[in-house]
Parts: structure tokens; sequence; C-alpha cells
């Protein structure tokens, strides 16, 4: 029954779910930018070899001018994701204490991103005169509020969800928005292919500029190597740059799974917990029903699957196109195009990665590539 789903969320907390949908929707553009920028044609990074004594050094030639309206729309979604966790507290607020705060109570209503607990501790007793009962040290929301704070996170408080939420929202509102830039998330030799991304030894967490030095090797050795550039968001006041839509994905997870259940109810998450998108360009008659069929996947998985396609389209054209009887590379990459991501991504699975060439995975392999090179010469057929 609709009246049930999200039972555990209010009514004057609905809007609470449009906003964090917002939020995904930011996200979402966000992540269409930067696909673009990552799959243009010309690559994000350019490169050249400069001699230098008997070495020769891979130098950063170009970084492909970024979108300006990315760090824009980061700035507008980090807010958008406070705002969900203001606006909760203060309806919380009003409905505990039975009526509208006056002016001066309403200004004392902010959610507090305390690192320490003696900084949880002044923020109970600052303006106790004009502080709303319900704000007061021992009310059931002040428990609910103390729960969420960043001290609680034994290691390292200031990458507490909350606090970087905080720290990113104060710098746009006050100084400018988000800092992005294209920084190297990793690279290896072609020759020495690792089993995943994630094997690879982490670079710094630095933006990569024009003249920088990425690779040394003696002169008239040829070292293919593959990249991965990413886009990374500073922290403000820090030299960490994470990745971008990594960074948003973490604290728009937190304050959709974690911040506001909690504090509107004080116990553990309930299910079903709140969509992460639905529709609300239009009006519904039934709001619950319109959240219960909304997405569970982030922009920020969306984002990830997506390049994951794009990279898995290009991989299956130069495997398949090395296959006898293949059809051209053009007809190829028309027949991957017309198929959706999921698709795509369940042909790329079929293939079994191999590092030691077992002849079994590798017949195993053949197999599948000449299934679907029949299944790209059918498609031209079709045509």
């Amino acid at each position: 029954m609709t009246d049930m789903a999200h039972h555990w969320l209010p009514e004057r907390h609905l809007g609470i779910a449009a906003t964090l949908s917002h939020a995904d929707e930011l996200i979402g553009q966000v992540g269409d930018l930067l696909f673009a920028y990552q799959t243009q044609d010309h690559g994000v990074v350019g490169l050249r070899e400069v001699p230098a004594g008997s070495f020769s050094r891979t130098v950063v030639e170009r970084v492909a001018p970024f979108p300006r309206k990315v760090p824009l729309l980061v700035a507008d979604a980090l807010v958008a994701m406070r705002a969900a966790l203001e606006h909760a507290l203060f309806a919380e607020v009003e409905f505990l204490d039975g009526a509208p705060l006056d002016e001066k109570a309403a200004r004392l209503v902010d959610m507090p991103a305390s690192d320490t607990y003696e900084k949880f501790e002044q923020w109970k007793r600052k303006n106790l005169r004009d502080r709303p009962p319900s704000l007061r040290d021992g009310s059931e929301l002040v428990r609910r509020i103390d729960r969420l704070q960043p001290f609680h996170r034994q290691i390292n408080p200031p990458m507490h969800p909350l606090a970087r939420l905080v720290l990113h929202t104060n710098h746009a509102k006050h100084r400018t928005p988000a800092i992005t830039a294209v920084r190297l998330a990793a690279m290896y030799q072609d020759d020495q292919v690792p089993r995943s991304v994630r094997d690879l030894p982490p670079r710094p967490e630095e933006p990569l500029r024009v003249g920088d030095v990425i690779a040394e090797t003696l002169r008239g050795t040829r070292v293919p190597v593959t990249l991965f550039p990413t886009i990374g968001i500073n922290r403000p006041g820090t030299d960490q740059w994470p990745v971008l839509m990594q960074e948003l994905d973490e604290i728009s997870h937190w304050v959709r799974t974690q911040a506001v259940p909690r504090l509107l109810t004080g116990a553990e998450p309930p299910e079903p917990g709140l969509p992460t998108r639905y529709e609300i360009a239009v009006g519904h008659q039934d709001e619950r029903r319109a959240m219960s069929t909304g997405s569970t996947t982030s922009a920020a998985d969306r984002h990830n699957r997506r390049l994951v396609a794009a990279s898995a389209r290009r991989d299956l054209v130069d495997l398949i196109g090395q296959m006898t009887g293949s059809p051209s590379d053009q007809q190829i990459a028309a027949w991957l195009t017309q198929l959706t991501d999921e698709e795509v991504l369940d042909r790329a699975s079929r293939l079994k990665a191999t590092h030691t060439h077992d002849p079994r995975v590798l017949l195993h392999n053949v197999e599948v590539l000449e299934r679907l090179r029949d299944e790209a010469l059918g498609f031209g057929r079709d045509e």
C-alpha cells in the first residue's frame, strides 16, 4: 500500500526527499559534463618527449580546458545536500516545540559539525536564553545531532562526511565555487598491465599541469603507457585533491542514508531508504508512490558505469577487429554504439582476464570473440 511507503518519513519532511533528488540531478549534470570532457576525441592530456642527457622525459604538453560550469554545479549540489539537513532540522524543531520559531530562535537553528567534544559542548551552551527548547542540552533532538558529529570518528575527524560537507559549502558560499582540476589517478606501462587499476601504486593527489614530468626513460627506449586522468576537487585549506565524483557520492550517500534518517527517527536507518532520485519536475497526487518508484542508483554510480562502458566499447572494437573475418572497425563501433551500456558491459564481462596465458582461458576468449564478431556481422546485414 502506498500509504505505508517510507512510513518513517513524516509529511512535514517529504520535501527533504525532493531536495536530495535535486542534489542527485545536479551531480548527474556534473557527470554528463565530465563524461563529455573525459571522452573527447583528442584526449584530456597531451604528452611530448623531451631529451635530458641520456634520458627522455615524458612531459605534459597540454591539458584540455575544463568547463567552468562543473565547479558551479558541484557547489550547487553540495549546498543542496546541506540544505536538506538544515531544513530537516528546522522543521523538526518547530514540530517538537509546537509553534513557529521567532526570529531570534530561528537564527540559532543550525547543524553543527564539531570535530571535538569540547566544540560540541560549546555549541550546546550557545545563546541558552533564546535557544528553542528542543535544541537544549538533554533533549532527544540534541542526542540525535550528537550522534552525527564528526568527533565520533576516532581517526581523522575532518574526513567525516559532515565535516567535509560543511568545509566545501562554507568555502563555496563565502569565497569561490568548488576548485576542480585534472589529476592523474594512475598510469602503467602497456607491457605491465595490472589485474586492476586498484593494484597500481597511488599517485600524488595534485593537479596535473603543463610542464609536469610524469615519466623518465633511457633515450631510444620506447615505453608505451596508459594514463588514467581523472577530475579532482580540492578540500579547502588542504593539499588534498580527492576524485570529484567520489567525494560527491560519499557525502550524498551519508546525508541520504544516515544523516537524514537518523536525525528524523533517532534510530538505525529504516527501510525502505530514500531514493537517490525520483521525478520532481511534475506534481504528484501521491508523493510517496512517486518516491517508491524512484531510482536507487546514484548519479556517481551511473557515471562510473558509463565511463567503464565507453572504455569497453573501445577495447572491444580493437579485440573483435583482430579476429579473422571481422567487419570493419567502423561497423563494429556502430554495432556497439546501438547497444546500451549494460549490454556492452555484459558482453565485455564474458571475456576472462589472463596474465598467465592459460590455454583454457585463451580458448574461451577466442570463442567469445568469435560470437561477438558474428553479432557485429549480423548487425551489418540487418542494416
